[in-house]
């Protein structure tokens, strides 16, 4: 049953699309110039605006089935129990959207189907007090399986528990905005934390070299502005701001860390109404280092912990893997025709290289909304992680797997949906600078909801010569992906959702490449009040060169759901 286990861990890393990294990018929200580090959410990200709450617990039976097509023809059955909530209650002052499920799998007389999984997303902000203090949070707990080259497969079934690794990443902190005299001032800080639970974590395939799992870090990050809003000043129009910020992540593997500092000026030159010029110029010191593991004098190999990670030697001296300190500038243009419509992209010179960023966000009407991100940045997984909880909008609705019940990685918002499954794709504990683009499309029709992403993710690693991490440096990992989903109502008690989609995965740290393809539906049929009945299926296949052949898996369910 292992190629089963494998393909359908495999095969549902394609549903999570990946997150647009967010960058530890500069500017903030003057009115004009872009920037990547809010201090602030606006009305939109924040979902302000009162509406009624929506509060929505459930309970679900189900019976499900998972059978493999090719190359063999094992078959699996085990009953799910699920416990869950999906809420959101939007305010004024105050707002947030959790999908929290508790999950409990029972097989028959195998010890590996039975497993307990709570999964879940959220993210909130409580005015302290109105339009000058808030404090926002945000938390995952996530379901994955780790594999040989060090993937974390998000969306796995399960059913393979030597394999299964918990991912939970949190996150908080206040922002500050405020006036004073003719001057805008803001604020933030982030705490964040996140941990992956990963059995036998270094993980060893013949060949090949060790997997270090990452296992958990500490984020820490802060950004402070001082400006002149554009338009609005006697200088011509022009916006001037200065600022800084500090980042730095904590990685326990290791002891490596991320430390980012900067100091820059920003100008903001009107060209006309709706268009601006802007650009800036500072100074930026980033550092990367770790320690080595601690040598076993008898054999000669790092030592390895119960955890099944390499033992930190405290006595090591810190080693640099990267370093890069001097002046960072980038220049680029905003444009906003209107308050459904905002662009702005930016070049320039960071991390010693050219650097580019930007967004593009249309929502034509309350129905519909477009979402374009180009993202560049340096973290650890922890690091990546909590930016895109940060990223994600406080009122939304997550999507999850029909069959499995986990989450799929992205959610969806009449303000525009994002994804955070990019974030998981890989649990590898090396530092490394990502870099690419997604692009998100939903819209409702009437008693329906269509929409699609795609996107590229391209991971560089980062780590340090003469310690054990020293063979990933340099290594990178590559995704393209899509995706495409429709789900409504059919009459008054009954509904349905399909989706489809498709990954091409590509690894310096595999011999070969992955192409992913699957599709899925559901349907449900309210048979008394809350009472339901649900039925869904799935196709998945995997061309992967690692595995050595093709793969095919179909799975069903049926089964019983009662929503309070």
């Amino acid at each position: 049953m292992k190629r089963v286990h494998y393909l359908s861990s495999i095969a549902a890393i394609a549903l999570a699309l990946p997150a647009a990294a967010q960058a530890q990018v500069y500017g903030g929200d003057d009115g004009v110039t872009g920037g990547g580090d809010r201090t602030t959410s606006s009305r939109e990200d924040r979902g302000e605006g009162r509406q009624r709450p929506r509060i929505e617990p459930y309970l679900e039976v189900s019976q499900v089935v998972l059978a493999e097509l090719s190359p063999g023809d094992d078959v699996v059955t085990y009953t799910q129990v699920a416990a869950g909530v999906d809420a959101s209650i939007q305010g004024r002052n105050n707002g947030g959207s959790v999908s929290l499920r508790v999950e409990r799998n029972i097989g028959y007389d195998d010890a590996d189907l039975d497993t307990t999984t709570v999964s879940g997303v959220a993210r909130g902000y409580a005015s302290v007090v109105p339009n000058v203090l808030t404090v926002e949070a945000g938390a995952l707990a996530a379901r994955t399986t780790v594999d040989g080259a060090g993937a974390s497969l998000n969306g796995a079934e399960g059913l393979n528990s030597g394999n299964e690794s918990r991912t939970y990443s949190a996150y908080a902190g206040p922002n500050v905005s405020t006036r004073v005299g003719v001057l805008d001032v803001s604020a933030n800080y982030r705490l964040g934390y996140t941990r992956v639970e990963a059995p036998d974590a270094v993980v060893v395939t013949p060949g090949t070299d060790p997997v270090d799992v990452f296992d958990e870090s500490v984020v820490h990050s802060a950004n402070a502005r001082v400006g002149l809003r554009p338009y609005t000043n006697a200088v011509g129009g022009i916006g001037a701001a200065v600022g800084g910020g500090f980042y730095q992540e904590d990685i326990d593997n290791l002891d490596q860390r991320v430390r980012d500092a900067y100091v820059r000026a920003d100008v903001t030159v009107p060209v006309s109404r709706t268009l601006a010029v802007v650009g800036g110029v500072g100074y930026e010191d980033v550092e990367v280092s770790s320690r080595d593991a601690l040598i076993d004098g008898a054999t000669g190999l790092p030592q390895i912990d119960s955890n099944g990670r390499f033992v930190t030697d405290p006595s090591a001296p810190r080693r640099i893997a990267f370093e890069t300190d001097g002046l960072i500038w980038d220049v680029g243009a905003v444009w906003r025709p209107s308050s459904r419509t905002a662009f702005e992209g930016h070049y320039g010179r960071r991390y010693d290289s050219d650097t580019y960023y930007g967004s593009f966000a249309y929502a034509p009407n309350s129905r519909s909304a477009l979402n374009v991100s180009v993202y560049d940045g340096i973290s650890g997984f922890g690091g990546l992680l909590n930016n895109a909880l940060v990223a994600l909008p406080t009122n939304f609705e997550a999507s999850r797997n029909a069959v499995t019940g986990d989450i799929n990685g992205c959610v969806s918002s009449t303000t525009g949906g994002s994804c955070f499954g990019g974030a998981l794709a890989s649990v590898r504990s090396a530092v490394f600078r990502s870099r690419g683009y997604s692009l998100s499309y939903s819209e409702t029709m009437g008693r329906m909801t269509a929409g699609f992403g795609v996107g590229y993710d391209r991971r560089t690693f980062i780590a340090a010569q003469g310690t054990v991490l020293a063979a990933a440096d340099g290594l990178t990992e590559e995704s393209l992906y899509g995706a495409v989903y429709l789900s409504g109502d059919i009459g008054r008690s009954a509904g349905f959702t399909v989706n489809a989609y498709a990954n091409y995965l590509t690894s310096d740290f595999t011999d070969g490449d992955a192409l992913v393809l699957g599709t899925s539906a559901s349907y449900n049929q309210r048979l008394y009040q809350g009472l339901s009945a649900r039925a869904a299926v799935s196709l998945d296949y995997l061309d992967s060169d690692v595995v050595g052949e093709d793969l095919k898996t179909a799975s069903a369910l049926v089964g019983l759901r009662y929503d309070f």
